[in-house]
């Protein structure tokens, strides 16, 4: 299994976090059809956007498996292998459990010193559990035994019936352990995590809230907490409340409820922009029940239509772009400012959306909507928990972050992706044509199959299914690559070449028509005149 660089390191410093994660849940009670769905935004500028994969196996008494870290890629150490391992297609297994993450730091003295790091913790897990109940067991028992070796860390943990939000963060040098909450997130209701602990008061007794015993006794010892246990938050005793862990990192969040509620999220922007009042809640009940499309344009958000939206101010350029590029903090005239840090962000990896549903065929119960680089302009492929290797587009060793493959859909995305980002508005109705029109597809591919595999035997559904990830991945991979050379051509040089029926028009001598001039747009203009002033104003001459 191929590492993950310093996958979502988030920086808890006055500038916003520029390495970061986000993760949305959908509980079955709160989905069109009644699935549990958790999202995932692997944010990094040195990760490559390929799809993970273990087959399931068998182990001989006394085999060993090797933990590596991900960040550093350096052996932490090994573990004793269970009978037999699951499974795992990307951040699935076979069963369908579905474990997403996003990292939150949290107090510098608490980062773990032992042999599991959060990313071992997730795979090793996904091998060895079938619920997310069994994989909260699991994940503690790893860290208990051989200790944890990240910092502090926000899991989505799900299964087709349920969703489970789970915070973890060492000790620290003195103990290799952890200290942890886990909650369920009650039917019906919606959630998430993205780069800042989210889980303040809980339950003491309570079946759908479990923790580690000394989980308050630790803070105390810490001197992080000195109340009465029920007053006590997870995230104000162990995490790091500043502008970027609520600016940068609950904002996402917000802009999730502020999507699906009837308005009832507003009085959480001033604990967003200024921490005041009261914390954002860790789920909220949605206006209507969503679907797995409305999560994965949810993964493509960029605030608009909200106070914070990314297109209104002169950051955006003449071409409204959503987009700002690292570091995000800066500093005019002695004072710090900083640009927004949405869900969608041109340094991912890969993200997906996963619906899990009992009620599907066993191959299909849990579908991975996968894609790589930016979620804003990639095209998700289905993925099911019955896949037995990657497609080929999406397959470790097919390109690499230095290594250009054009049958790589990490480098066809990217070919699209980033002309996008110079004239986005201009480029990106084009882009939502083709990649709407592939999602569309792929729904209708994917329901299709759910009616023609209703009958067949395991082997010969996740042959189907199989067959189906293969092809409409190749297909994808094609159109963006023929995608990337169309925007070249009608946008080169500034211009925008007119098109007849489908194609480039030309004269009736056969040669290319006089282009459009996009030019810039009137927001752009004034602030050229606001900082040139007279000195590009026309003048008439005054001929005598």
């Amino acid at each position: 299994m191929k590492k993950l660089a310093s996958l979502c390191a988030a920086t808890a410093l006055a500038a916003i976090p520029s390495l970061a994660c986000t993760s949305l849940i959908a509980t079955p009670g709160a989905s069109a059809d009644g699935s549990s769905m958790i999202t995932y935004a692997a944010d990094s500028h040195t990760l490559y956007g390929e799809l993970y994969h273990q087959p399931a196996a068998d182990h001989a008494p006394g085999a060993m498996r090797k933990v590596v870290d991900w960040d550093s890629g350096r052996l932490l150490g090994e573990i004793p292998e269970v009978p037999h391992t699951y499974a795992t297609i990307g951040n699935m297994n076979e069963h369908g459990l579905t474990i997403a993450e996003s990292t939150w730091g949290g107090r510098a003295e608490l980062e773990g010193s032992g042999m599991i790091d959060y990313g071992s913790l997730i795979y090793i897990t996904l091998q060895r559990a079938k619920t997310a109940r069994e994989a909260i067991e699991v994940m503690t028992s790893l860290v208990r035994d051989y200790g944890y070796a990240s910092s502090g860390e926000s899991f989505s943990i799900a299964d087709p019936g349920e969703v489970w939000v789970m915070e973890l963060i060492g000790k620290g040098k003195a103990d290799k352990g952890a200290v942890w909450v886990a909650r369920r997130v009650p039917d019906g209701y919606i959630s998430g995590h993205a780069n800042h602990s989210r889980i303040h008061n809980f339950p003491l007794k309570d079946k759908e809230t479990l923790y580690s015993p000394d989980v308050i006794e630790f803070a105390r010892k810490q001197g992080y907490f000195k109340g009465k246990d029920k007053d006590f938050s997870f995230s104000r005793a162990y995490a790091v409340t500043d502008a970027g862990a609520l600016r940068g990192c609950d904002a996402r969040v917000w802009s999730y409820y502020n999507r699906f509620t009837d308005g009832g999220v507003d009085q959480y922007l001033d604990w967003i922009l200024r921490g005041r009042g009261e914390a954002m809640p860790l789920w909220v009940k949605p206006a209507r029940k969503l679907s797995a499309d409305d999560l994965k344009w949810m993964m493509r958000d960029h605030f608009e239509g909200t106070p914070l939206d990314m297109t209104q101010d002169i950051g955006a350029g003449p071409f409204d772009v959503p987009y700002r590029w690292r570091p995000m903090g800066f500093t005019v005239d002695s004072v710090e400012y900083t640009h927004e840090r949405a869900i969608a962000t041109q340094q991912t990896g890969f993200s997906f959306v996963a619906s899990m549903n009992a009620d599907r065929h066993d191959a299909m119960k849990g579908i991975l909507w996968f894609g790589v680089d930016d979620a804003n302009t990639c095209v998700y492929v289905p993925v099911f928990n019955s896949t037995p290797e990657p497609p080929h587009q999406l397959a470790h060793g097919n390109g690499d972050l230095y290594t250009i493959s054009w049958d790589a859909m990490f480098w066809t995305n990217n070919y699209v992706a980033n002309q996008a980002y110079n004239r986005y508005s201009q480029m990106i109705p084009d882009i939502r044509r083709v990649q709407t029109g592939l999602e569309n597809k792929a729904g209708e591919l994917v329901a299709k199959a759910s009616t023609d595999i209703a009958s067949m035997d395991m082997a010969a559904a996740t042959e189907y299914l199989h067959s189906l990830t293969d092809n409409f991945t190749a297909d994808a991979t094609a159109r963006y690559k023929d995608l990337g050379d169309y925007l070249l051509v009608k946008y080169l040089d500034g211009n925008i070449k007119k098109e007849t029926d489908g194609k480039f028009a030309r004269t009736p001598d056969g040669m290319p028509e006089q282009p459009e001039f996009g030019g810039y747009n009137e927001r752009y203009f004034r602030s050229i005149v606001n900082d040139a002033g007279d000195r590009l104003r026309v003048t008439e001459p005054e001929l005598k």
